[in-house]
């Protein structure tokens, strides 16, 4: 937190080297969190990388109100969010089957591209605001209440999200998947 105050500090003063770092340092976790609400792999980097520029832009001005790592992914979950909209205005997509890992059987990664399938298909029926809850809690590790903070809302509204996206993949995916 104190490294991602002076890296602000020096970001806000023009300094290039501390927006690669800062780039660097969350650009793995920002990656993950577009990849978990977004299916198409190149729509991840164009959301990253409208994010940074948007962020680039803010030279100067930016104030850091909280966690930077929260600022950014909530920003790249919105950015995300958007995106999807547009997608889905103009048609439905479906999502890409990640590669197994190499140290299971065919029939083992077969199960796990199932599995992964079916949990994508699970949460992309969620509500926006669910499926953002979910991951920035479960993939970005936030807390509720920084949650709440960055979106502006009540820890309660973050909460019930959450509670009911879990309650609605529950729902989804009972049945499909072997205990």
């Amino acid at each position: 937190m104190i490294e991602d105050r002076f890296l602000v500090w020096r970001f806000n003063r023009g300094d290039t080297a501390a927006m690669c770092r800062i780039y660097q340092k969350y650009r793995d976790g920002l990656l993950k969190v577009a990849a978990a609400l977004l299916s198409d792999k190149s729509a991840v980097e164009d959301v990253l990388h409208d994010v940074f520029v948007e962020f680039a832009q803010s030279t100067g001005r930016f104030q850091l109100k909280g966690s930077l790592k929260g600022y950014l992914a909530v920003c790249v979950a919105n950015r995300a969010r958007d995106r999807n909209r547009t997608l889905r205005r103009r048609a439905g997509s479906l999502r890409p089957e990640p590669d197994p890992p190499d140290t299971i059987s065919p029939e083992e990664a077969a199960e796990v591209r199932e599995l992964v399938e079916k949990m994508g298909q699970a949460l992309a029926q969620l509500p926006d605001e669910q499926r953002q809850t979910i991951v920035l809690h479960l993939q970005s590790k936030l807390r509720f209440h920084e949650i709440a903070r960055l979106q502006g809302i009540s820890i309660n509204t973050v909460q019930s999200r959450y509670r009911y996206g879990l309650d609605r993949l529950r729902a989804s995916l009972n049945g499909q998947v072997k205990s």
